[in-house]
C-alpha cells in the first residue's frame, strides 16, 4: 500500500511538471515586424489605380484580348498551377481528418505457441484442467487467433497541435491559389509585351523596307549619272554597299519576328504557327491618364505579396505546432467486434469483445528531435517573414520604376519624333543638293542611314512605352481574371 501511493504521488508530480511547462509553450508566437510601405507612390495623390481595371478592359485590341484568353486557356504553366491547388486541397483535407477519430475495419487472424514455462503457458495449461469449461472452450497448445470488427484510435487535440495544422495546411491552399493569380497576371504582361513586341518588329520592318525602296532608287541614279560621267565607281559601290546592309536588317528582323512569334505560341500552348495582328504599333492607343493608387491597394491587389503574407501565417501556425508538439497528448483507442481461438465460434455472441484505452503521454528521450523540428519552423517562418518584406519593396520599387519610366519616355519620345521629322527633311535637301552638284554622294548616303537609324529608335521607344505601361499595370496587380 505505501509502495502504491509512492507511485501515485511520483505520477502525479511529473504530471504537475508536464502540465507546467504548457502555459509557456502554448503563448502565442512573437514575430518581428514586417516592412510597411509609404502612404503614396512619389508623392501621387491618385485616388483609384490601374491595377483594379479588368484585363479584357485595359487591353482594348480584340486580336491582343484573343491572345490572351487562349494563353489563360492553354498555357502549361497555369495547368501546372491548377494542380498545385489540388495538391493543396488535398493536404486541407488530410489534416482535418486528424481531428477526427480513426475507424477502420479489420479482418485478422494469427496463431501463436506460448513456452510451457512461460506465465501464458503455465496458466493455459491449468485452465484446460479446470471443471468450469466446457471442450469447445478449452485452450490449444497452438493458439489461433481470430477478429473481426471495427478498431479506432483518436489523438484529443487538448493543445491545438492539430488546429494549428490545418490552419497552416489552409493558408498553403490560399497561398498556391494566389500563386495561380500570379501565374495569370505573369501571362497576360508577358502575351501583352510579345504582342506589342510584333507589331514593332513589323514597323521595323516596314521601315526598312521602305528606306530600301529609297536607296534601291537611289543606286539605280548613281548609276545612271556615272554613265553620264556625273559620278565614280566608288558612288556607286557606297550606294549599293548601304542597300546590302539594308537587306541583311530586313532579313534579321525577319527571323526576329519568327523568334518572336514561336516565343508567344509557347505561351499560348499550342506549335509555331502565324500570329493575328491587329492595328500598327503607331496606331495603338496609350491609356490618357496612368493612375497608380496607393500603396495599400497594391498590398490587396499583388498576388505574390498575397501569396508570400499567407506563407507567413502557414509558417507562423506551423512554429505553433511545433512547440506544441512538446507536451503531453491524450491517445484514446477502442476496439468491438468478435475475438475467438476457434474459428466455428467466431460469430457466437459470446465471442463479441470490446476494449477502450485512453492514455496521457509526453516525450522525453526524443526532445532534441522535437527541438530540431522547433528550430526548422522558427527559421522558416523568419525566413517567410523576409520573403513577405521582400515581396512588399519589390513591388513598391516595380510601381516607382515603371511610372518614372512611362513620364521620361513619354519625353524622349517628343524629342525623338522632332529627330526623325529633321533627318527625313535632311534627306530630302541632301537628295536635291547632290543632284543639283552642292553634295557628295557620303553625305546622301550619311542622311539616309542617320533617318533608318533614328525612325527604328523612335519605334523602339514607342514600344518601350506600351511594354512600361504593360509593367506598372503587372505591378499594381492588374490582369486578374
Amino acid at each position: 500500500m505505501h509502495s502504491s501511493n509512492i507511485i501515485v504521488r511520483v505520477n502525479f508530480l511529473l504530471g504537475l511538471l508536464a502540465l507546467g511547462g504548457c502555459t509557456k509553450m502554448l503563448t502565442p508566437v512573437q514575430m518581428p515586424s514586417s516592412i510597411r510601405p509609404t502612404a503614396t507612390f512619389v508623392g501621387r495623390t491618385d485616388s483609384t489605380s490601374i491595377g483594379q481595371v479588368p484585363w479584357k478592359v485595359f487591353f482594348a485590341d480584340p486580336d491582343l484580348a484573343a491572345l490572351i484568353d487562349t494563353a489563360l486557356r492553354n498555357n502549361p504553366d497555369l495547368k501546372m498551377a491548377m494542380q498545385r491547388i489540388q495538391m493543396a486541397r488535398a493536404e486541407v483535407l488530410r489534416t482535418k481528418g486528424f481531428l477526427l477519430p480513426s475507424v477502420r475495419f479489420e479482418a485478422s487472424t494469427g496463431v501463436r505457441k506460448y513456452g510451457d514455462y512461460t506465465m501464458d503457458g503455465v496458466g493455459n495449461y491449468d485452465t484446460n484442467f479446470s471443471d468450469n469449461i466446457g471442450e469447445d472452450r478449452r485452450i490449444p497448445t497452438l493458439l489461433p487467433d481470430y477478429f473481426l470488427g471495427l478498431r479506432s484510435s483518436w489523438e484529443v487535440d487538448i493543445w491545438g497541435r492539430l488546429r494549428t495544422l490545418r490552419e497552416a495546411a489552409y493558408a498553403r491552399f490560399l497561398a498556391t491559389e494566389q500563386g495561380r493569380q500570379l501565374v495569370v497576371t505573369r501571362l497576360v504582361a508577358e502575351v501583352s509585351g510579345l504582342y506589342y513586341e510584333l507589331l514593332t518588329l513589323d514597323n521595323e520592318l516596314e521601315i526598312i523596307r521602305k528606306n530600301k525602296t529609297l536607296q534601291e532608287t537611289a543606286v539605280e541614279t548613281i548609276v545612271i549619272q556615272k554613265e553620264g560621267g556625273r559620278a565614280n565607281e566608288l558612288g556607286v559601290r557606297q550606294f549599293r554597299a548601304q542597300l546590302l546592309n539594308t537587306q541583311s536588317l530586313e532579313v534579321q528582323k525577319q527571323q526576329q519576328i519568327i523568334e518572336a512569334e514561336n516565343l508567344l505560341n509557347a505561351l499560348l500552348g499550342r506549335f509555331p504557327q502565324p500570329i493575328q495582328r491587329g492595328a500598327s504599333i503607331l496606331q495603338q492607343k496609350l491609356p490618357d491618364e496612368i493612375s497608380a493608387g496607393i500603396p495599400a491597394t497594391m498590398l490587396r491587389r499583388r498576388p505574390d505579396i498575397r501569396q508570400a503574407e499567407l506563407e507567413l501565417v502557414a509558417s507562423k501556425a506551423d512554429l505553433q505546432a511545433a512547440r506544441a508538439a512538446f507536451l503531453p497528448s491524450l491517445n484514446i483507442s477502442a476496439h468491438a467486434g468478435f475475438n475467438a481461438f476457434n474459428a466455428g465460434m467466431l460469430f457466437n455472441p459470446a465471442s463479441l469483445a470490446y476494449g477502450l484505452l485512453g492514455g496521457l503521454a509526453a516525450p522525453v528521450f526524443n526532445r532534441k528531435a522535437l527541438e530540431a523540428g522547433r528550430m526548422w519552423a522558427q527559421a522558416s517562418s523568419l525566413g517567410a517573414l523576409a520573403a513577405y518584406n521582400q515581396a512588399v519593396i519589390r513591388g513598391y520599387q516595380e510601381v516607382v520604376t515603371s511610372i518614372r519610366g512611362i513620364e521620361n519616355l513619354e519625353k524622349v519620345a517628343g524629342l525623338k519624333a522632332q529627330e526623325v521629322l529633321v533627318l527625313q527633311q535632311a534627306v530630302s535637301v541632301a537628295n536635291d543638293l547632290y543632284l543639283a552638284g552642292y553634295a557628295s554622294y557620303l553625305e546622301v548616303i550619311m542622311a539616309q542611314r542617320s533617318v533608318l537609324q533614328a525612325e527604328l529608335e523612335l519605334t523602339d521607344i514607342q514600344k518601350q512605352q506600351f511594354l512600361s505601361m504593360i509593367d506598372l499595370y503587372r505591378a499594381l496587380g492588374g490582369g486578374w481574371e
